[in-house]
């Protein structure tokens, strides 16, 4: 049984002979498995209370290490989401008691998003669940062919510019 991208294939292989098509075969699959796994992950947290952004935050500053915090400076290149999107999610976050947002003593024009007790138990709770969920997502792959997929795309981002920022606490 092939994939759904293979039908689209064929048929534009039918119309248009000439034309090479072969770039749908990787793109339109890995936008078709971006959209896929987007709605399995968001569904997967919302059965944990959360949304993907706040699981973004609550992970981006579990990883930075102890005490949890981080400028919202330094989030904000971290993770590549505008200020205001940050700001109304630190917000909401910080109603349900997950992160608090305090001023930095070394610069009174800087706050500081920090990780709350709730907020470590939360997050600590759902990622091994989270990477479970992740391992199921790619069950298909051996781990070979996962490390394999996991270099090819690697690659492929890099070539596109996107490298890993210079974070700071």
């Amino acid at each position: 049984m092939a994939d759904a991208v293979a039908a689209v294939l064929e048929q534009w292989r039918r119309e248009c002979p000439g034309l090479d098509v072969s770039p749908i075969g990787v793109v339109g699959r890995i936008m078709r498995l971006s959209r896929l796994w987007d709605k399995e992950i968001k569904d997967f947290l919302a059965d944990h209370g959360l949304e993907p952004g706040e699981f973004d935050i609550l992970s981006t500053l579990r990883r930075s290490g102890e005490p949890y915090e981080l400028t919202a400076k330094t989030f904000l290149k971290a993770s590549l989401v505008t200020t205001g999107a940050v700001t109304l999610r630190v917000d909401r976050m910080a109603e349900k008691d997950l992160v608090t947002r305090e001023p930095d003593p070394s610069d009174r024009r800087s706050v500081k998003i920090r990780l709350t007790p709730r907020g470590l138990e939360v997050i600590d709770r759902v990622l091994p669940l989270h990477l479970a969920n992740e391992a199921r997502l790619l069950h298909s792959l051996d781990a070979d062919e996962r490390r394999h997929l996991a270099t090819t795309l690697a690659t492929m981002l890099e070539s596109h510019g996107d490298t890993a920022p210079h974070t700071a606490r």
